[in-house]
């Protein structure tokens, strides 16, 4: 079997072992078990051997940019399965904000498309800490771009340049400098920094469609290219949340709706292997949009954002249960739109 998802005439139980000689790895199947003409209630994941405990003492979440009160160049970082104020990492090439989150492999940490510098994509080494690295570029020019991966390819998706919004996928692949390539397209213009989620096959994104706010989720099969299709529906409207996910379920928070803008305190959840409409999982510490998230496979973090003011709010909560999130610590500065990745989220 070279694919991800479980055909449905593989009757596969739980713990089942596979080859998967597209990835050259061994993968287990989570769930199940699925018979003939059955839908699938679990997917295939890789047995690996590369732990963020081992790289980096646990899984390590990287926040980057933003505007603090101004566009900062500032990356700041947490440990994600401890508790407490993040700590300086570097700087990126430029003061950008509004940067796609989401995109990152177990060893590299991707910044594709800001503002002001939409095409522009640069990458930190999680080990270590130190300054940005300019990667390569994307084929179009937008900011305020939802973002994915896998491990082998970052997903940006939307944005705007300023106006209006647009509804362009592209990909670039993470082990190789170069260009973004096109993937296809969303089903609407859409921006508004709701970043994007993944499996280790699909992407979620929640967006904002230009020029109303919606309630509107798509996905994407990560390792093919396409349009992406309906996934289901949010438990509000907005623009301006944030999202992440282990790999096996996506939460979306916050955000601002209506003009003048509401403030979001939501978390909200769906499983990403399967269709349908988020449901309720508890509240942020504070309400406010605009914050950045990133995850290990077991927490959710979201970090900073503005009601009308900024804050240096970080907070967190177990992305397998229900329940209101936990005071975590602060950034360095009250800071809206960090784009936040990690080593270990749920595309890896």
């Amino acid at each position: 079997m070279t694919h991800q998802e479980l055909p449905s005439y593989d009757q596969a139980p739980a713990g089942a072992i596979r080859f998967n000689t597209d990835s050259r790895k061994l993968e287990v199947y989570t769930g199940g078990p699925v018979g003939y003409g059955t839908l699938p209630n679990g997917q295939w994941m890789q047995v690996d051997s590369f732990t963020p405990d081992i790289a980096t003492g646990g899984t390590r979440g990287i926040f980057s940019g933003g505007e603090a009160p101004t566009t900062t160049d500032v990356i700041q970082y947490v440990t994600i399965s401890t508790t407490g104020d993040a700590i300086d990492f570097g700087d990126l090439p430029a003061a950008r904000t509004e940067i796609s989150g989401g995109i990152a492999s177990r060893t590299l940490g991707y910044q594709a498309g800001s503002n002001p510098s939409r095409t522009a994509i640069s990458y930190v080494t999680f080990s270590s800490t130190g300054n940005a690295t300019s990667f390569g570029s994307l084929s179009t020019s937008f900011y305020d771009r939802m973002g994915c991966s896998n491990s082998t390819r970052g997903i940006v998706a939307g944005g705007q340049a300023p106006s209006p919004a647009t509804n362009s996928i592209e990909y670039f692949t993470l082990t190789t400098s170069g260009s973004g390539v096109d993937f296809g397209d969303l089903n609407a213009t859409t921006n508004g920094l709701n970043n994007g989620c993944a499996s280790t096959t699909r992407g979620v994104f929640a967006g904002y469609v230009e020029p109303t706010f919606t309630n509107r989720i798509e996905f994407i099969t990560i390792s093919t290219t396409g349009n992406a299709a309906d996934f289901g529906d949010t438990t509000y409207t907005s623009r301006y949340g944030a999202s992440c996910s282990n790999a096996i379920r996506g939460l979306h928070a916050g955000g601002t709706a209506t003009l003048p803008a509401t403030y979001s305190n939501t978390i909200e959840f769906f499983t990403i292997a399967t269709l349908g409409n988020a449901q309720d999982f508890g509240d942020l510490t504070a309400t406010r949009g605009g914050p950045g998230a990133c995850s290990s496979p077991t927490r959710g973090v979201f970090s900073g954002g503005y009601n009308p003011t900024k804050t240096d709010t970080i907070d967190y909560v177990q992305i397998m249960s229900t329940g209101n999130a936990v005071d975590f610590g602060n950034l360095l500065a009250a800071t809206q739109y960090p784009s936040g990745c990690s080593n270990g989220h749920g595309g890896l």
